[in-house]
Parts: C-alpha cells; structure tokens; sequence
C-alpha cells in the first residue's frame, strides 16, 4: 500500500507525498520529517505509558498502584506537552498550505488533517489536568476491582464522583458542543453527537422488542449443558487454536490472564491479549479470547508505513469494536464455525457434550434470554445493556443523576429494559471497568459496531460467496485478506463513515444489522 515512509523520508522520489498535483512542489521534506519525528515520539510515550498499563491489568503487585499513577501521570502529561507545543502547531499551519493542491485522499494530506484535529482538542486540554486525570484512573481501577471483588459499590463511589467530575470539567474545555456528553462521544467516535445516538436507539429499540416478543411465543431451546464447570486451561487452549487459525501472529502477540478482558498494543509487531479465565457460565472464556483477538488481528493488518503516526490507529472506537463482534459472533456464533470446531469442542469438554448434538449446541449456545451481564449477553438483548448505560452516563453528564444513585438506578432500569433485577453490586452497577478507565462515552461506539459488523458481513458474503464453506472447512484466509484490504490497512486514513461507505457502498445503517438478526433468529426458534 502506497504511503510516507516513517522511518526514512524518501528524499529521491517525487511522490514521497502521494497525489501532489497541478504542478505545485511537494512539501518542504525537513518540515515534513521534523513533524514526523516529533509524532514519532508522542507515539512511543504513549506507548510506554500503555506497556505500564498492561503491566498493571496482568502482574502488578497491588501495592504499585500508587507509584503506577504517577508513572503513568509523568509520561501522559509529557506526551501531551510536547504534542501541544506550539512548534507542531506551526508545523501543521505550514504543511497545510503546502498541501492545498495535493489528493485529498493522500497519505500526507490524511495525516495533517488527523493530527491537526487531534491537536486542535488537545491545546484545550491543560497539561496538569492530563497528567491529574491519569493519575487518578489508575487509583480509581484499584479501586473498581477491590470493589466488585466484595461488591460494595461504596468503596469505588468517590473514585467515580472525582471522575464524573473531571469528565464535566473536560466537557467544558470545548464551549461550542451542543451537549457535554457530545465531547466524550467524539473522543471515541469522531463526529457522533448525542442527537444521532438517541435517533440511533429510536430506530433499534422498537425492533429489538418486536424481534423479542417473537422469540418469547416460540420454545425456549436448551442449554443446560452450558451451565457446567468447563476447564478454564481447556477454554485457553481451544482458544489458542482457534485464533491462530484465524491468522492471529504468535511472533507479534501473546496472551496473558487479567480480570476484565482487553487487547493492547505498542505497534504492529507487539500486540497483546489478556483475557479472564472462568469455569462459567459456558464457554465464556474462549469468547472472550476470541473477541480481544479480533481487536488484535485489526491491530496486526495495519499499515507499516503508518506506523508512529496518528494513523496507525483504528478509525474509531466502534470500527475496532466491530472487528471483536464480527469475529465472536458472525464467525464464532455461526453454524459453519461450529461444523469445523464442534468436535474439538466436544473432545475438549468431554463428558459435558458428549451426548448434545452439533444443532442443540449452535441453538443453545445463541440461546436469547435476559441476563444481567453485558459481556456474556445475547445479540438480541445486548444493546438494551447499552442504552441502560448511555442514558446514564448521559444523565450525570447534564447533572440530573448523582453517582450515589447509580446501583438504584441500574437496578431500575434493568428490570425496566430487561425484566430482571442484578442481586449485588458486582453484577450490576460495578460489572464494567470502563468508568474506573476514564472511558464514560465509549459504550455507544458497542452498539454502532453491532451497525457496522453486520453491514461489512453483508458485503463480506457477496464479495465472497464461497465463504460458509471455507469457514465449514477451517478456512479464514479469504476473510482476513478482505478485511485488511477494506478496513485495517487504512488505519485511521478515513474516518468511520467514509470507510463503511467505501467498503459496502453505504454509509452505516440499521436495516442490515436488523436483517442479519431476524433471519439469524428466525431460523433459530421457527418463525
């Protein structure tokens, strides 16, 4: 893929900066070059900071939290300076006039708009209140996972008061936003508002209950067999198996053991899974590992030439998420996946399944029922878990919910949305990390993924029309090649819409996530 090389500027070849045109002179190459070396480093402090991050989620002593904050308050807060500094403002100023007869589809071009609009956010942000905040998630997780370990919801409330707090003070940062809530959703999907999300949720939420009812007059399929203790080594190694035939690389990622699954990475060739190992419910273990390695193998297909560069990140928050859904579910979920790894499953988890047939296993395992965990619900039922999050975040943002409130009104909402009412903090108001982590925001980018997972496997199955059977037979590499050539080279090149638009000829809608679950669900329970 045509691109900067980031490393070495290429000072003999004319189009080091793809697409200039009409005659005009490329960029000066030592502005370009300093602007790169300058991103080059913000990336790898960034980068150490994550390495301490990931570090603390897998084999930190509980006592290094302390020193763990400031560690991490030291290197974000240093990033941020010299990313702020007024120099790469004049650099980006300079490069963007330079650019102005260049393809605006360009690599060069791509780039200083990412980054100029990175720093335009960034400059309003002081450095303290960066290295403040930074500080203060790390005590906050210690704090989170002390308290779903006794499920007491009041040893992390004051954490998440300051928090809450803070996300209000960074709101402010940016005056001319409709609505507060609209900053942090930017932070994790560029150009989303809190209007398109409540719109988003208006055309789902009817035809989610619809799709539910449905379900409801028809007879629930068994899954007692899924109610057992699996061993949790056993799901590892199942897992292990099953993504390294997914493409997954051994020599640029490994797999660690954490309390709340995730994927980390320090650059294409070190990319990191962690993932919780539990008896029960199910299986639950190996789909956790298969989710994260969907983030990784996204992580893995990126651009080298993108690399230490703002654009070598994912387009946004949802478009990773959606590369974890499609893998877990339209792959993992799917009959075909289950005809190839049935019997292995089988063998893995004898005697559990050996008298449960290939067809009771696929239903049972797509089972629709409510169920108070996120992480461990049905495709169905899984976005009114997010909506029941987004109202609220969206409520302490404007004020009108206090955190103290939080666990009595989750639990309303949960009975509200879902008919059943979490008996302890631990699975309820404390069940997600994201607050502890600072990432109030980040749960609408689930549901516009679910969007966008299933718009791309629309596409996936026209352009590959042979696909069932390949995934039958064990088959993944036609899959990941299109989804590198279509969604992970381009980094963060495109934004989200314009990368859906440009892989399935739309921009991101609902009618084919709705498609994909009522033919999915119909065949399933018979209507």
């Amino acid at each position: 893929m045509a691109g900067i090389e980031l490393t070495r500027i290429r000072l003999n070849q004319a189009d080091v900066i793809n697409g200039a045109r009409g005659g005009r002179r490329p960029p000066t190459l030592p502005k370009l070059r300093e602007l790169l070396k300058i991103l080059a480093e913000v990336v790898d402090l960034n980068n150490a900071a994550a390495v301490l991050g990931w570090d603390e989620e897998t084999y930190m002593p509980e006592g290094g939290a302390k020193a763990r904050g400031q560690q991490l308050s030291t290197l974000e807060r240093l990033a941020h300076i010299r990313f702020t500094s007024d120099r790469v403002g004049e650099l980006l100023t300079d490069l963007k006039r330079e650019l102005s007869g260049a393809d605006p589809n360009s690599d060069a071009v791509r780039l200083i708009e990412v980054t100029a609009q990175d720093y335009t956010k960034a400059i309003r942000v002081p450095p303290d209140f960066v290295g403040k905040l930074a500080n203060l998630t790390t005590l906050s997780h210690r704090a989170w996972i002390r308290a779903k370990k006794m499920s007491d919801f009041s040893i992390f409330r004051p954490h998440l008061e300051k928090l809450v707090e803070m996300s209000k003070q960074y709101a402010t940062f940016f005056p001319k936003s409709d609505h507060p809530y609209d900053v942090l959703i930017d932070d994790s999907e560029p150009g989303m508002k809190t209007a398109d999300l409540r719109a988003m949720f208006a055309a789902l939420r009817p035809e989610l209950v619809k799709l539910l009812g449905a379900i409801a007059s028809r007879p629930q399929v068994e899954n007692l067999f899924l109610h057992r203790d699996y061993d949790k080594m056993r799901q590892r190694d199942l897992g292990v198996e099953v993504i390294t035939k997914f493409g997954f690389n051994w020599r640029r990622g490994r797999l660690d053991e954490t309390t709340h699954p995730f994927m980390t990475s320090f650059g294409i060739g070190d990319v990191r899974i962690a993932t919780r190992l539990v008896p029960n419910p199910g299986i639950s273990s190996l789909f956790d590992m298969i989710h994260e390695a969907g983030h990784g193998l996204y992580q893995q297909g990126a651009n080298p030439a993108y690399e230490r560069t703002p654009l070598n990140e994912s387009a946004s928050v949802a478009m990773d998420e959606s590369q974890a859904l499609l893998w877990e579910y339209l792959v993992g979920h799917s009959l075909p996946f289950w005809e190839h790894f049935y019997p292995l499953c089988q063998k893995a988890f004898s005697p559990h399944l050996d008298s449960v047939t290939l067809m009771t296993f696929y239903r049972g395992l797509n089972r629709v029922e409510p169920s108070l965990i996120r992480t461990e619900a049905d495709e169905v039922t899984y976005n009114l878990h997010v909506i029941l999050r987004t109202e609220l975040e969206i409520g302490l943002l404007e004020g009108k919910i206090s955190v103290r409130d939080l666990p009595e009104l989750w639990n309303a909402k949960m009975k509200e949305y879902l008919g059943i009412v979490p008996p302890d903090d631990a699975r309820g108001v404390l069940q997600d990390a994201h607050w502890s982590s600072d990432q109030m925001g980040y749960f609408p980018c689930y549901t516009n993924a679910n969007l966008i997972s299933a718009q791309l496997w629309e596409k996936i199955n026209q352009d590959l029309p042979d696909l069932s059977n390949r995934i039958r037979n064990g088959k993944f590499e036609e899959l990941l090649s299109w989804l590198r050539e279509k969604v992970y080279g381009h980094g963060r090149k495109f934004e989200t819409q314009e990368l859906v638009r440009m892989a399935t000829g739309s921009g991101i809608t609902v009618e084919p996530y709705l498609r994909y679950l009522k033919e999915k669900y119909g065949q399933i329970y018979g209507f």
